[in-house]
């Protein structure tokens, strides 16, 4: 991480702290942190004492957001007879846990999704805003109930099987995002398609028009199929390999079919391309770069949330100018720690401890 981003992270932590403690925190002399604050006031990263960030440093996050069922099985499952299991229910959603974990990454995040008016809703805003992220945009139905996910779990933590129950979402209208969309800032959108094909065809075209930069996770294979044809000003598509193989309508079987698959979606308009492998490692690609990488080894705990850990992460790397490759390594990093909680959010996602897992020198 820069000098410059490191001073506007401790900001966002703290917008009264003193430029001495800035100084200890980063271990520069207090005249380079004035310098540098002086600089970061002049492009306008920095709007005055205390410092103000630039409303860049908003992010809005549209999608989903559901209370996450899991039952771990205590033993091998058996399908088609009865198992004996441990459940849990945490907050989930793909965009409501991109939302948090982007907001442990040091952003200013709002959400803008859909909840019922009954207690799952209200557990779900309640525990999002002690979060520190912006609900305050979030459509409520008294007419539906809250989006559910219910997985199955083996004894390794691993997903054996998913149900997602987001009808909920079929109430949300074009109009509805048209009244709301003075509230999203600038600095970027991510998006995921829990939403009907026309709402998100909608924010697609609009944010290119306004030049918005926009980040996109699909969901599942089945939803990524709501992407239009063309994706221009797409900053980031970040998919399972289900997802790309739905997208592509092939089958994924080698680096170089990553290759084809990211090409084709470069040609409808995407800039940058990561694809989840069934492995855990990531193909990655955007022009002048591609490549593979592997997975950190670790414990599996609970893979429920990793994916949006990882793609939550590789969109931070992005917006700190770093490399697609050294992104796809926060994201690798991410994941990790995501793997090793039970949590779909891990509280050690920090900056910090990402770059020290990437670059531990």
């Amino acid at each position: 991480m820069s000098k410059e981003n490191e001073i506007l992270y401790q900001i966002r932590m703290n917008p009264f702290i003193s430029q001495q403690e800035l100084s200890n925190r980063i271990g520069l002399s207090r005249p380079a942190v004035a310098n540098y604050i002086t600089k970061l006031i002049k492009s306008g990263d920095i709007r005055g004492r205390a410092y103000v960030l630039n409303d860049m440093s908003m992010i809005t996050c549209l999608g989903g957001m559901n209370v996450d069922r899991k039952a771990r099985a205590e033993q091998d499952v058996r399908l088609n007879t009865s198992n004996p299991v441990r459940t849990k229910e945490t907050c989930g959603g793909v965009a409501r846990n991109y939302a948090e974990n982007l907001r442990y990454l040091g952003y200013n995040t709002q959400l803008m999704a859909c909840v019922g008016d009954d207690k799952e809703g209200h557990w779900l805003l309640n525990e999002t805003k002690s979060a520190g992220v912006d609900v305050s945009q979030v459509w409520k139905f008294a007419a539906s109930g809250t989006g559910t996910f219910t997985t199955l779990l083996d004894a390794n933590g691993k997903s054996v099987v998913s149900m997602a129950d987001m009808n909920i979402y079929e109430h949300l209208t074009i109009a509805m995002l048209e009244e709301k969309w003075s509230a999203i800032t600038s600095a970027g959108i991510f998006l995921d398609t829990n939403l009907p094909a026309a709402c998100v065809h909608y924010i697609i075209d609009r944010s290119f028009q306004e030049n918005i930069p926009l980040y996109i996770d699909p969901v599942s294979s089945t939803k990524a199929l709501k992407l239009p044809e063309r994706l221009d000003g797409t900053e980031l598509l970040i998919l399972s390999k289900d997802e790309a193989e739905a997208l592509y309508g092939k089958p994924i079987h080698s680096v170089s079919t990553c290759e084809a698959v990211c090409e084709t979606l470069s040609q409808r308009g995407v800039k940058r391309v990561v694809i989840n492998l069934d492995d855990g490692g990531v193909y990655y690609y955007a022009a002048g770069e591609a490549g593979l990488l592997t997975p950190f080894e670790t414990e599996v705990t609970d893979d429920t949330g990793i994916s949006d850990a990882l793609g939550a992460s590789v969109v931070y790397g992005i917006l700190h100018g770093e490399s697609l490759r050294d992104a796809c390594q926060l994201g690798l990093a991410g994941m990790e720690l995501t793997l090793q909680t039970e949590a779909s959010i891990s509280s050690q996602l920090k900056p910090e401890k990402l770059h020290r897992m990437i670059r531990p020198d």
